[in-house]
Formats: C-alpha cells, sequence, structure tokens
C-alpha cells in the first residue's frame, strides 16, 4: 500500500504562509545589502576592513539588544502584532538613510542600520516559529526551508541591483558614484506598504500546553540540553554565513580574479544564487530525508569546501567557495527547527533566544576582517572553518539522537 505523503502546510495555514513567505524576501534583502556597503564604504572613506564591519556589527547589535523584548512582546501581543511592529521599525530605519546621505555621516548609516536589525529581530522572532507550526511537525524544517528560500531570492537581488548602482565599471570612479540612500528608502516605503497590509490581516494563533513532568512541576526550558546546543551551533553557523558574504568581494579582489562590480556580481548570481537553489532542492529533499541526516552531510560540505579555500589553489577555491554557498543553504532554518523541536508552551520564548545568535553577524566580520588585516584575506577563512567545524559536530549529534530514537 503506497504511504500517504504528509502535506507541507496544512490547509488553513495556506494564506498565512503565503503572506509570511514575503517577509523573508524582504529581511533577505536587506541583510545581503550589506554585504554591499561594506567595500563601498571601505572605497569612499577610506577605511579598513575592520572598521567597515561595523556595517554588520551595528545591525546584528540590534539582534542582540531586541531578541528578548521582541519575545516577550510577541508572547503578550501576539505574531501578528510582532510582525506589523517589525516592519514598521525596518521602514523607519530605510527611511532614515536620507538624513544619513544629506549630511554624509558613517554614524548616522550606523544608527538607520541598527533601527533596520531591531526591525528585522521582531520579523523573524514572529515568523520562523510559526512558519514551523503551520503543519506537521514532521515537515517543519522543510516546510521553513521553503520559506526561507525566498530570503535567498531577496539575497541574489540585493548585491544585483545595489552592486550595479555603487559601484562602476572603473573602480578609481566607484567611490564618487552611487546614491546609498535611494535602495533603502524604496525598500523602506515598500516596507511601510507590507505593514499596512498585515495591520488587516489576521493570522491564527498557535496555543501550547505547559510543559510538566511526572511530578507535575513546570519544566524549564534550559532542561532542555539539544535546545542549548542548537543556540550554540546556530550562533557559529551567523559567524561563518555573515563572515564570508562580509568580505566575498574583498577575498575575490585581492585575488585578481576581478573588479568589485564584477564580483557584486559573482555573489548575486554565483554564490547567493546557489545558496537560493540550495534552500528550494533542500526544501524537497528533506521530505524524503530527515533532516537530521541532510544538516550532516551539508555540514561536511561546508567544512570541506572552506578547507580548499584556505588552501589557495587559485580558481578551485574560489569554486569551493561557490559551493559552499549550496551546502549552508539549509542549516540556519535547519537548526532553527530542530532546536524549536519539542519544546511546546517554550517555543515563543525559545525563538527569542534562538534570534540573538545573529549577533555572530558582529563576531564574524569583526573577527575576519582583523585576521585579514594582520595576516592575508586567504588565511582570515579560518574564522568560517572553525564555525561550521562546530555545525557539524551539532549535526552528527543530532543525527545519532535521531538514529537512537526510531
Amino acid at each position: 500500500m503506497k504511504e500517504k505523503r504528509i502535506p507541507l502546510v496544512e490547509k488553513q495555514y495556506r494564506l498565512p504562509f503565503v503572506l509570511l513567505t514575503s517577509l523573508f524576501f524582504l529581511w533577505g534583502f536587506a541583510h545581503a545589502i550589506l554585504d554591499v556597503l561594506n567595500k563601498h564604504f571601505q572605497e569612499i572613506l577610506d577605511i579598513t576592513k575592520a572598521h567597515s564591519a561595523m556595517v554588520q556589527v551595528t545591525m546584528y547589535m540590534g539582534y542582540f539588544i531586541m531578541a528578548i523584548p521582541a519575545g516577550l512582546f510577541i508572547n503578550r501581543f501576539g505574531y501578528r502584532k510582532g510582525v506589523v511592529l517589525g516592519l514598521l521599525l525596518y521602514g523607519l530605519g530605510a527611511l532614515l538613510f536620507i538624513p544619513g546621505q544629506h549630511f554624509a555621516s558613517f554614524n548616522a548609516f550606523l544608527f538607520a542600520l541598527f533601527v533596520i536589525g531591531c526591525g528585522l529581530t521582531f520579523l523573524e522572532t514572529a515568523a520562523n516559529p510559526y512558519v514551523t507550526e503551520l503543519g506537521a511537525k514532521e515537515t517543519a524544517a522543510s516546510r521553513l526551508n521553503f520559506a526561507q528560500s525566498f530570503n535567498g531570492m531577496g539575497c541574489i537581488c540585493a548585491p544585483l541591483f545595489v552592486g550595479l548602482l555603487l559601484f562602476s565599471n572603473d573602480d578609481q570612479q566607484s567611490a564618487s558614484n552611487g546614491n546609498v540612500a535611494l535602495p533603502y528608502v524604496c525598500m523602506g516605503i515598500l516596507v511601510l506598504i507590507v505593514a499596512a497590509v498585515f495591520m488587516r490581516v489576521k493570522l491564527p494563533e498557535i496555543q501550547h500546553q505547559a510543559e510538566v513532568d511526572k511530578e507535575g512541576r513546570s519544566v524549564s526550558l534550559w532542561s532542555h540540553k539539544l535546545f542549548i546546543f542548537g543556540l550554540f551551533a546556530l550562533f557559529a553557523y551567523e559567524i561563518g554565513e555573515i563572515s564570508i558574504n562580509s568580505f566575498f568581494i574583498n577575498y575575490v579582489v585581492d585575488q585578481k580574479w576581478m573588479n568589485a562590480r564584477y564580483a557584486s556580481l559573482v555573489l548575486s548570481f554565483g554564490g547567493l544564487g546557489l545558496f537560493m537553489t540550495g534552500r528550494f532542492v533542500g526544501s524537497w529533499i528533506m521530505q524524503r530525508v530527515s533532516a537530521e541526516r541532510m544538516l550532516f552531510y551539508c555540514a561536511t560540505g561546508t567544512v570541506v569546501t572552506t578547507t580548499v579555500v584556505l588552501l589557495d589553489l587559485g580558481l578551485c577555491s574560489l569554486i569551493a567557495l561557490l559551493c559552499g554557498y549550496a551546502f549552508e543553504a539549509i542549516m540556519f532554518p535547519t537548526i532553527f527547527a530542530l532546536s524549536l523541536k519539542g519544546l511546546g508552551n517554550h517555543t515563543k520564548r525559545a525563538s527569542s533566544f534562538l534570534m540573538m545568535s545573529p549577533v555572530g553577524g558582529v563576531v564574524g566580520p569583526l573577527l575576519m576582517g582583523y585576521v585579514a588585516d594582520t595576516t592575508t584575506m586567504v588565511f582570515a577563512f579560518v574564522v568560517p572553518w572553525v564555525a561550521y567545524a562546530i555545525v557539524w559536530l551539532y549535526a552528527r549529534k543530532m543525527l545519532s539522537v535521531s538514529v537512537c530514537t526510531k
């Protein structure tokens, strides 16, 4: 008898799923712009790689500072109001680029990015766990990977359009070209329109019973050891992903393979294109293969590809770096979904702690920028290598647990 296939999304949740998936594109766009701004600010302000990493540091500090307040807000007022507040903060931060451009102030740009980071924290704290709840537990990781695929689409569009806007064909003239506020103003207007839509839409709230032990006492979130390991693994993943994204353009330019303009195109169509494809394909595969096993295979792939980059094998290293985007694609949504597995009424609170993990986007670029300034850009890839090794250890642990429980 043919086994009945479990639907990715339950019928009554299809509209909320479609609406929430649109949000993943918006914050993917916001994140990927940073990778282009990093190189742009190095050129127009003549600052070091470590100093330019403040672009990532400021935005991801918004995650660290706002994650717990976002979780408390969503616990009290629900997912929809959390999404709306996040969109409003996102739109406000984007529009703050107008005075930043007017005064040509790096600090003003950084403050605007911090506000955007706070808004994205509310969005991701609400949307990520909510998507995992819109169907069967068995398809939670696959469902979140599918939604996060549109995050990858936003990541492609950002370097493509913003890179062409900010970098000219002549690297010597690129510093004088480009209005950095323009893409943010367009994005801010779009985000505020989306916020108005969510104000009028009702999202069903999903309730959980309080978790208790055999004696009837409430069970603490921190008694879930695999959640703690997942939190640490997600932090490590963010270090690996964001540090590579931040210095991809620097790496290929320093290797004299291309200029910054074409590097942004390769990042968009090459790296981030593979990243998006990896999520779509990964979501499909995980409907047939366990999320734990898929994570283990992909973690192994990232460790191997980053090793090839460190060996400095010329164009082979560039190909390996691009392949690494495909392997890392499923990591964030899969680790996130596995970390929330079985947490019940702790889900919203646990999500807020998981959303503190993007502070790895602060640590990674700063550390990689420092290593690049003091040694070489190639050796700096030791930072993401260590991060992916930690993810590999988590994946191996989760795979062994899943095998034992079957």
